[in-house]
């Protein structure tokens, strides 16, 4: 999901008594601006149905759109249903549930223009865009609309649409097929942290475990001159500032980190939790945060404290927004405001998800009172920089055998705040109510973060296709 183009299975609907040319405008300016937003698309060559222009009516036209889309299953991620007229739903209905792709579907549906309604130029989409959904919850397929019920299929709302939908896309796929790694057991300090692997995979999302052992003897094994180990030096180097007192950790921090980077590489994991503290430093001598840091920054989520369900969380946001997401504690109160909280992790967030590059390494704040400050060293300091964000946040039930999960938005300030490690402070409108809402329903002290605005894609990908409790805090 990450590496590859979003592709689209197209499906323009009609009816044969409608003007046949005004399915073909739409079929090319739909097209158009899916080229023009970056993605692929299958569709049926225009001479295919006695319609033309790919549009499809009977039974038979679906059947043939059906077994187009079941050559084409490994790369249709969504199917676009556009209506430049009425349309007939049951070639429509056919393409789709024939074709048992099992992803999402969008309905778009073309406006009449009021000059425009002789029997030459009508198009009737308004109406015939309720029988497709009808037709769509008959046959028990989720389906997302579009903005407005009916638009031209040259407003600009259309491309937002697109862009939505692909994210929508993203986010319902990649969750249905995860793979999330798990470094290490969860530390005995963090009941919070347990999640169940049964409903997890329920929703078709795979854990995959390794022991912390298995990293630090590869770690380990790795030599001083390993042309790939120098290489990961050098990121390193270039990603954070390294005080001129811990240089000589950074080798034992890029050997772990390479390590980690390889077994995500070799287990093909979309996402990873790792057990951060404190086997880890107690046994090698290193804090695994910037190694967690940068896989995050490269749209690899990673989670501390071997939170599963939190590596989950990131994954959905990064998922919906193409962007680092960050793990943190709803850590303190900001003084007396009661609708801000500084949300911080010992120093695991991702570059871009700070918003600057005043990043530096250091050690661990807690652990390294009491291990010491050397061995407790690969830690990320840095000062989030203000802007808007989304918060998410899955939990297992198992006692109610659910998913069970809490979205919102909110922005991050400026506000200085003196504590080491990752600090962002944020505001988020009656805080209070939902973190009486965490509190009540059993959610964890984690939540994932990201810097945009994409709580609508995450509802509807939740709400629409993947079938969980959702709160959505306003």
């Amino acid at each position: 999901m990450r590496n590859k183009k979003t592709c689209f299975g197209v499906i323009i609907g009609t009816r044969a008594y409608f003007n046949s040319e005004l399915a073909k405008d739409v079929r090319k300016q739909l097209l158009k601006s899916i080229e023009e937003e970056g993605y692929e698309y299958v569709i049926l060559p225009e001479d295919a149905t006695p319609t033309g222009s790919s549009s499809i009516e009977t039974r038979e036209d679906g059947l043939k759109c059906a077994e187009l889309f079941r050559k084409h299953r490994d790369e249709i991620d969504g199917i676009i249903v556009s209506l430049p007229n009425f349309g007939f739903e049951i070639g429509i209905i056919n393409a789709i549930s024939v074709a048992d792709l099992h992803v999402p579907v969008l309905v778009q549906a073309c406006d009449d223009e009021n000059d425009k309604v002789d029997l030459d130029s009508r198009r009737d989409a308004f109406c015939g865009k309720i029988s497709v959904c009808n037709n769509l919850y008959q046959y028990g397929i989720p389906f997302t609309d579009t903005t407005l019920h009916t638009y031209s299929i040259y407003d600009p709302l259309l491309k937002k649409d697109l862009n939505k939908f692909a994210a929508v896309c993203r986010v319902v796929n990649g969750l249905k097929h995860a793979r999330i790694g798990q470094i290490g057991t969860r530390p005995l300090g963090f009941n919070t942290c347990r999640a169940s692997e049964k409903l997890l995979q329920a929703s078709g999302i795979t854990v995959v475990p390794a022991d912390l052992s298995e990293v630090l003897f590869a770690a380990q094994k790795i030599e001083d001159n390993d042309p790939a180990l120098l290489a990961h030096m050098e990121k390193i180097e270039g990603y954070a500032h390294i005080p001129d007192n811990y240089r000589d950790k950074l080798k034992t921090q890029a050997k772990f980190g390479l390590a980690v980077e390889q077994w995500v590489e070799v287990n093909q994991v979309d996402a990873v939790a790792i057990q951060c503290w404190d086997s880890l430093e107690i046994n090698y001598g290193c804090a695994p945060c910037i190694t967690m840091s940068m896989l995050s920054d490269k749209n690899i989520p990673a989670a501390c404290e071997t939170d599963i369900a939190g590596a989950v969380s990131m994954l959905a946001l990064t998922l919906a927004s193409n962007e680092p997401a960050a793990l943190a504690d709803w850590n303190n109160n900001f003084a007396e405001q009661r609708n801000k909280c500084v949300c911080t992790h010992c120093g695991n967030f991702p570059r871009k998800f700070v918003g600057n590059n005043d990043i530096k390494l250091g050690p661990l704040g807690v652990l390294g009172r009491t291990l010491g400050k050397v061995r407790t060293f690969g830690a990320v300091y840095a000062k989030v920089s203000e802007g808007p964000f989304t918060f998410f946040r899955i939990s297992t039930d198992d006692p109610r055998g659910t998913i069970k999960a809490y979205l919102g938005e909110g922005k991050m300030t400026n506000d200085p705040y003196g504590m080491d490690g990752c600090i962002v402070v944020t505001e988020v409108d009656n805080l209070q109510k939902l973190m009486k809402y965490i509190c009540k329903n059993g959610f964890e002290h984690h939540v994932a973060l990201v810097r945009a605005d994409v709580a609508e894609i995450v509802q509807e990908a939740i709400e629409s296709y993947l079938g969980w409790e959702l709160y959505v805090h306003e």
